[in-house]
């Protein structure tokens, strides 16, 4: 099937998008000519982007076949190690360069997430653009760079820790604390409370995946 899309989007973004929404999950198989056939283009760009995202590691071979990569464990905790420090790092300088008017769009998306806390995956989209808005607060370019870097390898998780019972609530709180921080210009409690919300995160994943929690009903 044939989707419309958007012109100011090439391959690359398109393949990483479909991937960072679910439509591809770690193990899926891509192949040139059906993704061609999807996103109405021609093989040769989408080559050229399924090369770019293996070199990126996000596809591996399996054989002949390109699949989405997978995480295992090391990796799984060599990333959250990364994303904790820079993620820290990116409240504590959205503290010191936030405007009034980015502390407000925090605030706001806190509130309009609320109302997603019975869909576990309206909310893990929803916790993705908050974090990106923390990113694009700190207002170093630098540091947004290798934080989009960091969640194109988080789009290889096949679920979400928002998924499991009571974690949603949880992740909400702590989201108003990092931006009660970032609102009153204190940027270590920013960073303390940012790490403490991906360490929970990473934590409530570990037990997800080791079968002691249980998703969401």
């Amino acid at each position: 099937m044939t989707i419309e899309r958007e012109p100011n989007k090439d391959a690359y973004e398109l393949i990483l998008e479909a991937i960072d929404v679910g439509t591809y999950r770690p193990g899926d198989r891509l192949v040139e000519s059906e993704l061609a056939d999807r996103f109405g283009m021609s093989r040769t760009p989408i080559r050229e982007a399924l090369q770019r995202l293996e070199t990126q590691s996000l596809l591996t071979r399996d054989g002949r076949s390109l699949i989405v990569a997978s995480l295992d464990h090391n990796q799984l905790a060599e990333l959250y190690v990364v994303r904790t420090e820079l993620e820290g790092l990116a409240a504590r300088l959205a503290a010191q360069h936030a405007t009034p008017e980015e502390v407000r769009v925090l605030k706001d998306m806190v509130a309009a997430d609320r109302t997603l806390l019975n869909d576990p995956e309206a909310l893990s989209r929803a916790n993705r653009r908050f974090h990106k808005q923390i990113h694009l607060a700190s207002h170093n370019r630098y540091l947004v760079q290798q934080l989009d870097l960091v969640h194109r390898s988080m789009a290889l998780l096949a679920t979400t820790s928002l998924a499991v019972e009571g974690r949603g609530e949880d992740a909400l709180a702590e989201h108003e604390e990092i931006v009660r921080a970032i609102g009153r210009s204190d940027g270590q409690a920013a960073y303390e409370a940012l790490k403490r919300h991906i360490s929970k995160a990473f934590e409530t994943r570990l037990k997800r995946d080791a079968g002691t929690v249980e998703p969401a009903a």
